[in-house]
């Protein structure tokens, strides 16, 4: 029997939908937009049916859907979330209260469909009743209260059995190919459900992180800080309250977010009222800092421009202030401040220092070091280090962070504690009494090769810092001998004094590895390995291919010339990389800036010839040429503001033997045949999608360029520096900012991108799969975090390909040399690598390698003891901040931050 309705005679949820569905066993509907409104309609005849199945449209790319579970379900939380939650748990609460119980009940099932594979704009549905009897509908109406109770919508009702059986195999088409609704979407509506705004004095401090974190950015986007950040921001908190002030080092390795861990963090620090927040990091890195403050947390906060001597806001926009003086004036909660600034002492250096802080960040912490650097005997601290030891006593919370906390000295590790202890003796005690401080006598017990022998050896480790009681019963019964409070960290009872039962006790402390697991590195050092983290499936693995393969056969690279690891240049080229040794050599002759110069004018020849080129220009014409990855590099107009005429010669040949027709660069050609011609699982590396990274706009620039000729139909992004960054399409070239490049990459629509170094931190880019080094930094873990703008969640493949590219003959080639085995045999400890190769390693190729197996040596010794530690602290279902109903209103989090200092 065929029935016809229509909206205009009757409404359709009373003369149709709440009769038919009365009673009935099934429900299945292909619904096209599916809405919690219709409950209000037929909740109650709903919640009466056995089993109710519901199709509905997504906005999931296949591409999504295919990449992995994480994206799809990231995808779907996003698009769900753009509905503002404190609206609908205000006006809808009930509606989501009964969603949540029938979808946790089981007898609701919701699923999507990629709008890619189908997009359903035909809406049907099949009801069986309680005598088994079927009837089918088709219509206009969506599964919404508005469909049902209010649009004009036409339904066709047909219970023949033909006709049920034709919608059926529709339905049952489309639900095989659908997915079901994310189980975070359904705790999402049970937290809408039972949504209530607090204010900041009924927030304990344990519980502010949910509280301020669960309606941020990052969580409606469908992310969330990964179960190990969570980890550090509690540990924060626990120190907070333990000690009074947080004191760490976070030393995760490159590519697992510290940055987000510190952030939220300091974040926290500021919205308790602890005092205001300073962010020192390299030049290079605040305003990713700033974007990452604003688009994962969604709070304020302000830059300073050391060259305008001003504030910038998140917009850019520039904030007026008298002068230098003004930096100690920030007019948010939380300043980001170049550390460059202070390793030329600048004037804003004295100011920072005349006041007090909440909590201070020093992000690349290796950085603060000694002046002799790595293998040297220097012992005076450079400017950096000179400035942390003297602010450590003038804020109340210290955080570092740091990948490569040790570049080859122990000691280098001892220097980041001795920042934190400063102004908070419960880190390596009090000096002198304290034995921690000597790092010599401190390691082989930190590493377990050493045992106290007597009970009074024992008590002179543990007096100082004496630990929370917390930590071990054996601290507990101490301090309770010796009536100490919690909040004190020492002892100043001599062994002779003590009781003869706690004499006793302090025999537990000389068991084999008791201060291996019981020390201060490991209450105030965290670090994470990637590995690890992959190991316990919190971290998608993906494993690396490494190109040239040394040992790959003479037809693997067809068209490319390789030596080796190296490309075979031209005759123009080895002209000019002499002559830039030459003139090096001259320059020695009259002035110490020779080795900086030395290193700038090699390390660009060796990037690319454009680069070369333009840097020999440059310095003939006496402009500033300092490294672009560092502005706050020194100055070099007066070295070259007096070039005698044989220095000038040489870079008058760099520039002509460059600027020759046949000086034809083979790594444009290199890049060329990897995107087009070599594949890899079937497909160029083109159709995996690429980026192409260079330490230099200038090379970024040429490579885009002349790819935009090769491949005049692909648009071509070039990621760079702020108002540096464009899309190169055929011979056009359009200035855009960062932030579409990336989104254009996310919705697949530019899938080749040529980066600098400056501006790949943050950079998100799983959608490609391939990656090219043009030129490869002496600085190591830049490789790590150029493969971590791909090598991350939601990578649609499983192994990804790594080109890196070096000139043969070329002291490029020599340190890749020694870095490639290492590479290729275990990629993961990269991240363990020093961030930075000194000069003097690379006169002597074997001091090189020397140096590389001493400092891996000593990595690995102490990592092991941070393994047995943190393996197991990071709990993937604690802290699942998300799910918190009782949060704090964006507004009032934003104005708390907005305050002055």
């Amino acid at each position: 029997m065929l029935q016809r309705f229509s909206s205009r005679r009757e409404r359709l949820d009373h003369a149709f939908l709440r009769e038919r569905l009365r009673g009935a066993t099934s429900y299945k509907r292909i619904a096209g937009y599916f809405r919690s409104s219709i409950f209000e309609l037929v909740g109650e005849e709903i919640a009466d049916i056995g089993q109710v199945q519901i199709l509905c449209n997504s906005e999931l790319d296949a591409d999504d859907v295919v990449v992995s579970k994480h994206v799809r379900e990231t995808a779907l939380q996003a698009r769900w979330n753009e509905v503002p939650s404190e609206i609908e748990a205000l006006l809808h609460r009930e509606r989501y209260r009964r969603l949540y119980e029938l979808l946790s009940n089981g007898n609701v099932e919701i699923r999507v469909v990629p709008q890619d594979q189908v997009f359903i704009h035909g809406k049907a549905g099949v009801i069986t009743r309680a005598d088994g009897s079927k009837t089918s509908f088709i219509g206009s109406a969506n599964e919404t209260r508005r469909a049902f109770a209010h649009n004009y919508e036409l339904l066709w009702e047909d219970e023949s059995p033909e006709a049920v059986a034709w919608v059926e195999e529709e339905f049952e088409a489309l639900w095989a190919n659908a997915y079901s609704l994310p189980d975070a979407i359904i705790q999402e509506i049970n937290r809408v459900a039972n949504r209530v705004e607090i204010r900041f004095e009924q927030v304990k401090a344990r519980d502010l992180p949910a509280a301020a974190l669960a309606e941020s950015p990052i969580y409606r986007g469908g992310e969330q800080l990964q179960p190990w950040q969570r980890s550090f921001v509690t540990m924060f908190l626990e120190h907070r309250e333990t000690y009074g002030k947080a004191r760490l080092l976070l030393a995760d390795e490159v590519g697992v977010g510290k940055t987000l861990s510190l952030a939220a963090s300091a974040m926290l620090a500021a919205l308790l009222d602890d005092g205001p927040v300073l962010i020192l990091c390299p030049s290079t890195l605040t305003r990713q800092w700033q974007v990452e403050l604003t688009d994962k947390l969604g709070i304020p906060s302000a830059v300073w421009s050391s060259s305008r001597k001003a504030w910038l806001d998140p917009k850019e926009h520039v904030i007026k202030t008298r002068g230098a003086e003004d930096v100690a004036n920030c007019p948010f909660r939380i300043a980001i401040v170049s550390t460059g600034l202070l390793f030329h002492q600048s004037a804003e250096c004295e100011y920072l220092l005349r006041r007090k802080y909440g909590t201070v960040v020093l992000d690349e912490a290796h950085r603060a070091r000694r002046r002799g650097g790595m293998g040297a005997d220097g012992s005076q601290a450079n400017n950096l280090l000179r400035f942390m030891l003297q602010i450590g006593p003038r804020t109340r919370h210290l955080l570092l962070g740091t990948a490569t906390p040790m570049q080859t000295e122990v000691s280098e590790l001892w220097d980041l504690l001795e920042i934190l202890n400063n102004g908070a003796d419960f880190v390596l005690g009090r000096p002198p009494v304290s034995r921690w401080g000597n790092w010599q006598e401190a390691l082989p017990v930190v590493k377990g090769d050493v045992n106290p022998t007597t009970g009074r050896d024992a008590w002179e480790w543990i007096r100082t810092p004496l630990p929370p009681g917390r930590e071990n019963s054996l601290f507990a019964q101490l301090r309770w001998d010796l009536n100490v409070p919690d909040k004190e960290f020492f002892s100043a009872t001599g062994y002779g004094s003590l009781e003869y039962m706690t004499q006793q006790a302090l025999g537990d402390a000389l068991l084999p590895g008791f201060l291996r697991e019981h020390n201060p590195l490991l209450r105030h050092i965290v670090l994470r390995r990637r590995q690890t983290l992959e190991e316990a499936g919190l971290l998608q693995r993906v494993g690396v291919v490494v190109h040239p393969e040394p040992n790959a056969p003479v037809t693997a690279y067809l068209g490319v010339s390789f030596d080796g690891l190296g490309l075979l240049t031209n005759h123009p080229f080895d002209l000019a990389y002499q002559a830039a040794e030459e003139f090096t050599k001259e320059l020695q002759k009259r002035t110490s800036a020779a080795g900086f110069l030395k290193s700038l004018l090699l390390q660009r020849i060796c990037s690319s010839f454009a680069a070369g080129r333009l840097t020999a220009e440059r310095m003939l014409q006496r402009e500033q040429v300092g490294e672009e990855d560092d502005p706050d590099s020194p100055a070099t107009e007066a070295t070259l503001g007096t070039l005698t005429p044989a220095e000038a010669q040489h870079l008058h040949t760099i520039v002509n033997e460059l600027s020759r027709p046949e000086a034809r660069d083979p790594k444009l050609n290199a890049v060329r045949y990897f995107l087009t011609s070599h594949r890899t699982d079937g497909k160029t590396w083109l159709e995996h999608g690429c980026i192409v990274f260079s330490q230099y706009y200038d090379t970024a620039t040429y490579i885009g360029s002349e790819l935009a000729k090769l491949l005049p139909n692909e648009p071509i992004g070039v990621y760079a520096g702020a108002g540096k960054s464009g899309i190169f399409r055929g011979g056009d070239f359009a200035a855009v900012e960062r932030e579409d490049i990336k989104g254009a990459v996310k919705e697949r629509t530019i899938r080749l991108v040529v980066a600098t170094d400056a501006a790949c931190e943050g950079l998100n880019l799983q959608t490609l799969g391939t990656l090219i080094n043009v030129d490869l930094p002496w600085n190591p873990s830049r490789l790590e975090q150029r493969l971590g703008r791909i090598k991350r969640f939601g990578q649609a493949r499983n192994t990804v390909d790594m080109l890196n590219l070096v000139y043969h003959g070329s002291q490029d080639e020599q340190v890749y040399r020694v870095l490639s085995q290492r590479m290729r045999n275990r990629y993961d400890i990269f991240g363990g690598l020093p961030d930075t190769i000194e000069d003097d390693w690379i006169e002597n190729i074997e001091k090189l390698d020397e140096r590389m197996n001493e400092y891996m040596h000593l990595r690995q010794s102490a990592r092991d003891v941070f393994e047995l530690r943190y393996q197991s602290t990071v709990d993937p279902e604690a802290e699942r901040w998300e799910r918190c109903a009782q949060v704090l209103a964006r507004r009032d989090v934003v104005d708390r931050l907005s305050a002055p200092w």
